[in-house]
């Protein structure tokens, strides 16, 4: 919701309509808690006929239902004629800021440790008393909420359409890269092997979009001069 009222800032910052823009939210939102739930239902069909109740009670939010979430996202601001790049400015505060929520959400339930430190701000999860560990989510939130704050200052309807965007993909990237060195390590085998975290992985894939779409915009840009 927070993500929501700041994108009736932003929408304004760059110069495109409040309300349209409030509405894309909104059907980003709702897409991706009803897709979500479609496919834990379908991949888990008959436990769904068992106990349909405490089946959609469970997270569902995937890599997959994130990518169909786009998708119908992509398809509505077609439709609507939103301006995908301008439109992606505005988002890109709201969607730090959502970060910074999720990672305090982390830290309330004890998820995403970090590992080992004699720092003083070094914490346990409860009800362990020991060892003391890196705060990761805080150090995300923070994070968060500095790169939000810089992207609010960066939105002008004068900027190249798509730069706020790229320079918010670019600075999530770096810092998920560098917060990952102080999570733990990944159990799980990965396809790239395990030189880095899958985190980073996608970090590194994160800032490459930003570079192409800074790429493409100027090029543009340069064209129309």
């Amino acid at each position: 919701m927070a993500a929501l009222f700041l994108s009736l800032r932003t929408a304004v910052m760059v110069g495109i309509s409040p309300d349209r823009l409030w509405n894309a939210g909104l059907f980003a939102i709702l897409s991706a808690f009803v897709l979500s739930r479609l496919l834990l239902v379908l991949t888990n069909f008959e436990t769904f006929r068992a106990y349909p109740v405490l089946l959609l009670t469970v997270p569902s939010l995937t890599a997959t239902g994130l990518l169909l979430t786009a998708i119908a996202t992509l398809i509505y601001l077609r439709l609507r004629q939103l301006p995908l790049l301008r439109t992606l400015d505005a988002w890109a505060p709201c969607a730090t800021l959502t970060w910074a929520f999720l990672a305090l959400g982390h830290f309330a339930e004890g998820a995403d440790p970090g590992l080992p430190t004699k720092l003083p701000w070094g914490m346990a999860i409860p009800p362990d008393t020991a060892p003391r560990l890196h705060p990761v989510p805080l150090y995300a939130a923070l994070a968060a909420l500095l790169i939000t704050s810089g992207l609010l200052q960066r939105l002008s309807p004068k900027r190249i359409p798509g730069e706020t965007f790229a320079s918010a993909l670019t600075a999530s990237g770096i810092a998920q890269f560098l917060i990952t060195f102080l999570r733990q390590p990944n159990p799980y085998p990965v396809p790239l092997g395990n030189v880095l975290d899958p985190i980073q992985w996608i970090s590194l894939g994160m800032i490459g979009i930003a570079g192409l779409i800074s790429l493409q915009t100027r090029k543009l840009v340069s064209h129309a001069v």
